[in-house]
This record gives structure tokens, sequence and C-alpha cells, in this order.
């Protein structure tokens, strides 16, 4: 059987994405790896790493081998030492991140998987980056997506992201709740294979409001839309205390959980799983996972960087692709 051909962005040039590209070329893989980066960056890191690797250009129907890495060449904008940001080269990072998306589009790619990426040095560059999932909905002209961690036995989505936490209480409304779990419920049909998921919801307030007393947005906003979507026939349990809710995991299963803001729900997941956790992007019209970590600038040319949740984003783009192949390449805004 044929593999998916998946693009793999190299990431924040000062980084350990390189390193990890690096590392993945010494390994079995389920996909056809074509790695989107600077060709002489790699080369250069190989050596420091002291890594025997074969970087070469993809051809049309070469199959990924240990030692070889397929590398379409994108030259970086200035000169890159490994720990040391230079937003000069913000432009060459979000270049990586478009050429995967209208690969994607366009049918070159059956998925992309995304090395970490510096947030503050794009912003620094005077380029307003909030993160991958924001821009990768952006640059696809996509009104929501859901981002949704997956390792360690557990699938963690979240209802808003990237935001200060005095801003999300305004951010969970009805809107949000309801179009959040209709797309999360859809990707794990469509791209897990799960006929009918079950989802835990969490409430946004300690103890999930304590009836009203510690908040009112899950008896005004959360079950009321559960309450539609059941009779809808999904399987949705909640609104329930964050703080119980992944212990009742270990006796209730579930598919995935909704956690209604970002620390709400990750700690827990990155504490099961770090180093071998998955970021999927929901919703999307591509499929892309991502690493569960950041660029780790103190590591980058050791050689002790973990390739693993590299790995596991890999294997999990490749399943997503296998299962939910794309149809066509839908219209997108260039």
């Amino acid at each position: 059987m044929k593999l998916p051909t998946l693009a793999l962005t190299s990431g924040e040039p000062a980084g350990i994405g390189p390193d990890l590209c690096i590392a993945l070329a010494q390994h079995e893989l389920p996909a056809r790896v074509v790695v989107l980066g600077d060709a002489d960056l790699l080369r250069q890191r190989a050596i420091q790493l002291g890594t025997a690797v074969d970087i070469r250009p993809p051809t049309a129907d070469e199959q990924s081998a240990p030692g070889t890495l397929f590398v379409e060449h994108f030259p970086a904008a200035a000169a890159i030492e490994p720990g040391r940001l230079n937003p000069a080269n913000s432009c060459y990072v979000l270049a990586l991140l478009d050429a995967a998306i209208d690969g994607c589009l366009a049918g070159r790619f059956d998925a992309m998987v995304t090395a970490p990426v510096h947030k503050g040095v794009i912003n620094d560059a005077g380029i307003p980056f909030t993160g991958h999932t924001e821009y990768l909905a952006e640059r696809t002209a996509t009104k929501k997506v859901v981002m949704m961690l997956a390792g360690g036995g557990l699938r963690v989505a979240l209802a808003t992201t990237h935001l200060p936490l005095r801003a999300v209480p305004q951010a969970v409304t009805c809107e949000l709740v309801q179009e959040v779990i209709a797309i999360l419920h859809a990707g794990l049909q469509s791209q897990f294979g799960i006929a009918h998921p079950r989802i835990l919801v969490a409430g946004l307030n300690p103890h999930a409001g304590e009836s009203g007393h510690l908040g009112r947005e899950e008896i005004d906003i959360i079950e009321p839309v559960l309450t539609r979507l059941r009779a809808q026939g999904m399987n949705l349990v909640g609104p329930l205390p964050a703080d119980t809710l992944f212990s009742r995991i270990r006796h209730d299963a579930c598919d995935a959980v909704l956690t209604m803001y970002h620390d709400q729900g990750l700690p827990v997941l990155k504490y099961a799983s770090f180093g071998e956790g998955v970021n999927i992007t929901l919703g999307l019209p591509l499929i892309r996972t991502s690493v569960d970590h950041g660029t780790a600038l103190d590591l980058a040319g050791s050689g002790t960087a973990d390739v693993g949740s590299l790995l596991a984003a890999i294997e999990a783009a490749a399943d997503m692709a296998r299962r939910a192949p794309l149809k066509s390449a839908p219209a997108h805004p260039g």
C-alpha cells in the first residue's frame, strides 16, 4: 500500500526543529515525509550533531528510508546560530507553513506536521502571530478550528486557546461551545473512526459553578448547549468540575475531554504524555498535527532533544490521512 506523503515544516531554525528532523531520518516511518526547510542548515546541524544523513530533494515515487531525509529547500533569510533567535528569519518560518498549507490544499501532500515555532520572535519581527492554530485557520479562511492534544491515553480539546485568562469568561458563549463541540464530534468521527464519540465537558468555574454560587456560565451557557446537542444524538457528559473530571476517566471511559481554556486541561495531558503527545487541529480543510512542546532553544544543537513527540505526530497524521483522505483540493485565499 502506498504510504501517505506528509509535509514537515522544520520550524524555528534556532531551535530544536532542525535537530528533530535530523533525528527523524534514523527511524522507519509510516509515511513519506518531505521536510520543508533550509537544506544547508540541516546539513550543518547534522554535522554538529555527529549524525550521518543523506539530505536530498524529494523524488516523485521514492519512499522515506532510514538514513535519508527528503528536503524541499527554502533558504533562510539570515545566518542561524543554535539557541539565538533572529527576527529576520520570521518570514522564512511562515513561508514554510504557507508552502505546507498550499501543498496540502493542492493535493501534493496528504497532511502536514509542524515542528515548533517561537511566537515571540515572529511578533518581534512586526508580524502579529498568536500561534500555529490561529494562523492555519486564517490562512485557509476557516471560520473556526479546534485545538486538541492527544497522548497518554487522553484526547483533550480546548474551547478557547491562546487567550489571557481574564478574557476567557467573555469568550465562552453558547455559540462558541456549540461550534467547538460540533467540530470535535465530527473530527472524532471522520479522522479517528469513532462512530459515536463520548465526550466529557468541563465547566468553566471551580466545582462547575457550585449550582451558581461560584459562577453561572455552566447554568446559563454550557448546560443549555449540551442539552440541545444531546437531543441531536450526541453523547455528552457535563458540565463537570475540572478538578475531578480526569480522575473520573479511570472508571468512566470517554473518547475526548473538552475543557474551557488552555491551562484547564493541558497540564494534565502534558503530565501524562509529555515528549510523546500530539497537537491536532480539527476543522481545517487539511490534516495537521504537531509536537506538544516548544522550541527548546537551550537544547538546540546539543543532541539531547527527544524526537518522541515528532514521531507520534507523524504516526497520527499518517493514520488520519489513511482514514480520512481529502476528496478534493478546496478553494483557499492564496
